[in-house]
């Protein structure tokens, strides 16, 4: 065993100059956005990333379609190569597991996974951006090389040649993951089952909702994909080349390989044991600034809480999106900057085919959660004017608060362009923006783009007679 103690550079003020050695953990979305920002910012920095990932800086969001064979190389998920950081003076250590932080000694000891050799290294600023991996369930055979998941680039290689050799795939867990890997392989003509413990897919959608998009994905799935609700797998048995799937209500089948898409966890084992305080979502807490409760240490991207900005309450949602805002954002303000984070509204998109799924605030059951009279109305109306030959329908649910009109929420399936009236209320609601305010939005038409009254508008109003 070789240990090693790398050198520290004191940092120092000088003429509009600060020279730092600042070590980042985790180089995938937040942590390759905070390197890339503070060395841009503070060029004199001695700026690491450390990783125990066999890449840095790509795009985990475009798997799936690399999967489905959108595209061929999966070289173009990188967005900038280890040799790219290192020209820039950005130092990548791959195949290094950070174990622990020493923040009283301003230090973190290094596992190099390759060789087994341990180090030191000391640090004036510290960034943890560890993101999330994956929950798999308590099940036997968990170890069997059939069993995948999606969350790193070496994943999506591995999971692309088992799809590739595979005739019947299992996919547990109904959540976007999941949705957008049924595309991939429904598109590679392969059958697939998906097995969800609640009663529709995409449960972090309302029902109604969330029960059209799975009534979509069976009817246009070319006979290929079998769901299963409200079970779960309790058992695999490896029997040769196949495995034998035991659900918990007693159903049986045979598949040739398994993806777990059952859902992910922020990685925080390091943190916690470094005395960093977690939220009460069991993600890292942090101020606006991506400062943990330890001075000089921040963090940032899928490891951490953040605030929902409608609820004003603490949640955890991993978006590649906020990951990279948050990694800006700890740059900044390991430079010397003041820039403040305020939080999400958890909006997000997904297609299955034709389908576009989007949504943004909180759906229905959220705000009843959150203690909001919540009222909500669903309507489905034309995209554009019904003699444009590219028509299509949308499904539109706004959710409202009785007591002050505040509008709490969308959700939007359809073939149309449904993000697009999704995105128009997550800048309203970042205003806190009354129903009524929203029916008087001077949103754009023209007969390719929208009917003469949006549905957003015709939503809107219905709402309003509701809550009246």
């Amino acid at each position: 065993m070789v240990i090693s103690y790398g050198p520290i550079v004191n940092y120092f003020k000088g003429q509009n100059n600060l020279v730092m050695k600042i070590l980042i953990i985790g180089g995938v979305a937040a942590g390759a956005k905070t390197a890339a920002k503070v060395k841009r910012m503070l060029p004199d920095s001695e700026v690491h990333i450390y990783t125990k990932d066999d890449f840095v800086s790509y795009s985990s969001c475009g798997m799936p379609y690399y999967i489905a064979g959108d595209f061929k190389d999966w070289q173009n998920l990188i967005v900038r190569t280890k040799e790219e950081f290192e020209k820039s003076g950005i130092h990548i250590h791959t195949h290094m597991l950070v174990t622990k932080i020493l923040s009283a000694d301003k230090k973190i000891m290094i596992k190099n996974t390759d060789t087994e050799d341990w180090q030191f290294q000391e640090y004036d600023k510290l960034v943890i951006a560890t993101g999330a991996v994956p929950v798999m369930p308590d099940f036997a055979n968990i170890e069997s090389e059939k069993i995948y998941t999606l969350r790193t680039l070496s994943d999506g290689i591995e999971l692309k040649k088992g799809m590739e050799s595979s005739n019947h795939i299992t996919i547990i867990g109904g959540g976007y993951i999941a949705i957008e890997l049924v595309e991939a392989f429904v598109k590679n003509k392969k059958k697939v089952t998906l097995i969800e413990r609640s009663p529709f897919v995409l449960s972090m959608l309302d029902e109604d909702i969330s029960s059209l998009v799975q009534d979509y994905i069976l009817e246009n799935s070319d006979g290929l994909v079998k769901i299963i609700n409200e079970d779960t797998v309790s058992e695999i048995i490896s029997n040769d080349k196949i495995l034998d799937i035991i659900t918990t209500k007693g159903y049986g089948y045979e598949t040739d390989m398994v993806v777990v898409a059952s859902g992910v966890k922020p990685v925080t084992d390091i943190a916690s044991d470094a005395g960093i305080e977690l939220g009460v979502t069991g993600a890292i807490k942090v101020n606006s600034r991506m400062q943990t409760n330890l001075s000089d240490i921040y963090a940032c991207g899928d490891c951490t809480e953040k605030v929902n900005m409608v609820s004003e309450k603490p949640v955890w949602v991993p978006l590649g999106s906020t990951a990279n805002k948050e990694g800006r954002v700890a740059a900044i303000n390991i430079a010397g900057g003041a820039e403040d984070f305020e939080g999400i509204l958890g909006s997000s998109v997904l297609r299955y085919r034709d389908l576009n799924i989007s949504r943004t605030g909180l759906t229905e059951k959220e705000a009843i959660k959150s203690g909001y009279d919540a009222v909500s109305v669903t309507i489905t109306k034309r995209d554009k004017a019904g003699y444009m030959p590219e028509v299509k329908n949308i499904t539109l649910k706004l959710v409202a608060d009785r007591r002050s009109h505040k509008l709490l929420g969308a959700q939007a399936i359809g073939c149309g362009d449904g993000d697009k009236r999704v995105n128009t209320v997550s800048v309203g609601l970042l205003q806190g923006i009354t129903v009524e305010e929203l029916i008087d939005a001077d949103l754009t038409y023209s007969p390719p783009f929208s009917t003469s009254i949006d549905i957003l508008i015709s939503t809107a109003q219905i709402l309003k007679s509701k809550l009246n």
